[in-house]
């Protein structure tokens, strides 16, 4: 029996809404099981969140920009088979990322505990070290704690913390669970500017560490076992997913809208599209945005799956700017963060519905930490933190108001582009709305603000027993590890009562195309 010949018991047909990173992911899984797999989605091309844009060096990345937790897309390539290091070249960052303030002073964080100590102690001192040491195995140990019972449980309860904690008491005193993050890093760190650097890891999952749970401060053990960019761009480990689904079997309809789901005795049975043509299956996946299912985006019938969606708060949005230049100034590394003036200033803007006028800058130079000398024009991607359309409504004068708040700033610190922007260089919330319809242009779903915040995201498993749910709206939360490992969580849900015969070659280990960035 070859890997493409499975029971017929094993034929039935699903059909996946979306070919975002868990739609594909999903995909792939479903076909190479046998399953007779159809993805439907609106773009022109797959890949969801990780988009790009065209300049004169080609592509740029205008959405994530690197792969962290390894292992999620190690397995994904193993369960079907495959090596993802015979298809994708990953370049593994020493250097995490480089941070900038305004009084000059930079620090470097890197992938392992030892040189960013060392990194910390010349930066802020002894102090500053031990406390970086106890935080760094504080937040080790809390990931460690919730990672099989709550993150890769596709149907996380109270009583699941409950026992994780139960087995492990003193990681409540981990925890805090009464803090913020901000609070929980005020007590664990004198320097303010150690308080605003892991303060931003809330943003990850697009919360405020105003606002966000002390818990979050496990976000930073994802970065910190390791970050890797991939060569050709973030874009191209959607286009691998897809031709290994397509190779076996999968079928991917692009620039097709479904517009209904069309459900009949508890059961969804079909979508229609854009050209009212109605497409049956056996089973059915939804990678989009579970609000748009609860606000009837998709059919009056269907908001019972996700109702507590509609009315959520909603997690950030951001500014994005896309573009190639020629720049004179810092020494810049692949990640970088330019922080504010004020620590959390951005965030009290955000809160009151406001455009920062003083925010913390990303950038992320494409073509630096490649191994390889970057060219004169260089790739350039960078986001600003920014209110969801529900607290904002966007303005013809965002354009160059934000134009003005992103180059300003980045002069003050010695950063010059040599640029010529056009509005389509620049995504803004509205825009993300557009692209994902009833987001609110959020990009992470619903808000983390609240200690049980990730138990009240909606789960892979829905009240519809053929359909299911995945992405980063959805349970274990944002990111492309996590709506990965939800197309995981999501698939072994909907087969787990299907017998398969189907047994995994050994996978060897190959080492030859995995590269390590020096800087």
């Amino acid at each position: 029996m070859t890997l493409h010949q499975l029971p017929i018991a094993n034929k039935e047909k699903v059909i996946i809404v979306g070919a975002g990173i868990g739609g594909l992911a999903a995909s792939l899984r479903l076909s190479h099981m046998g399953y007779n797999v159809k993805v439907f989605e609106t773009a022109q091309t797959g890949g969801g969140k990780l988009r790009t844009i065209t300049g004169q060096t080609g592509e740029i990345d205008i959405g994530p920009t690197v792969l962290t937790l390894l292992p999620v897309f190690q397995n994904l390539f193993k369960s079907v088979g495959e090596d993802i290091f015979e298809h994708v070249e990953l370049v593994r960052q020493k250097i995490i990322a480089r941070h900038w303030w305004p009084d000059g002073e930079t620090l470097d964080l890197y992938d392992d505990f030892e040189t960013s100590r060392d990194a910390i102690l010349n930066f802020s001192g002894s102090d500053s070290a031990k406390e970086f040491e106890k935080y760094f195995y504080d937040t080790r140990d809390l990931f460690s704690c919730f990672d099989i019972p709550v993150m890769r449980n596709p149907n996380p309860s109270m009583l699941d913390m409950n026992r994780a904690v139960l087995n492990n008491p003193k990681i409540l005193f981990k925890m805090h669970p009464l803090r913020t993050l901000s609070s929980l890093l005020n007590y664990k760190f004198r320097d303010s500017r150690l308080q605003q650097l892991f303060g931003r890891y809330s943003t990850y999952v697009g919360g405020s560490p105003l606002e966000s749970p002390a818990l979050l401060s496990l976000i930073w053990q994802a970065e910190a076992r390791g970050v890797w960019s991939i060569k050709g761009g973030m874009k191209k480990l959607a286009r691998v997913l897809e031709k290994l689904a397509n190779d076996r079997g999968a079928s991917f309809h692009y620039s097709t809208e479904v517009k209904e789901l069309n459900i009949k005795y508890d059961r969804l049975v079909s979508v229609k599209d854009n050209l009212n043509i109605s497409h049956e299956a056996d089973k059915f996946i939804f990678n989009g945005d579970p609000r748009a299912l609860a606000l009837g985006k998709l059919g009056q019938e269907v908001k019972k799956v996700a109702p507590n969606e509609a009315d959520c708060e909603r997690s950030l949005s951001a500014y994005v700017w896309g573009f190639d230049a020629k720049v004179s100034g810092p020494d810049l590394v692949h990640h970088n963060v330019f922080f504010s003036d004020v620590k959390n200033s951005e965030f009290y803007d955000i809160k009151k519905g406001k455009m920062p006028v003083d925010p913390s800058i990303y950038i992320c130079a494409q073509d630096r930490g490649k191994n390889a000398p970057y060219p004169t024009t260089e790739r350039f991607e960078i986001i600003l933190n920014a209110p969801p359309v529900s607290r904002r409504k966007s303005t013809p004068e965002d354009y160059e108001k934000c134009k003005e708040i992103t180059f300003k700033r980045l002069e003050m610190f010695g950063l010059n582009f040599q640029l010529n922007l056009k509005r389509e260089n620049l995504t803004t919330p509205q825009d993300f709305e557009e692209l994902f319809p009833a987001s609110d242009g959020s990009l992470y779903g619903r808000s983390p603000h609240s200690l049980l915040a990730t138990l009240k995201r909606p789960k892979c498993v829905t009240s519809l027993q053929n359909l299911f749910l995945v992405g980063g709206g959805v349970h274990p939360g944002a990111g492309v590890p996590m709506a990965t490992l939800c197309a995981q969580l999501a698939v072994e849900e909907m087969t787990k009562d299907q017998t398969s015969i189907l047994t995994f070659p050994q996978m060897a280990t190959h080492g030859g195309t995995l590269t390590e960035s020096t800087r």
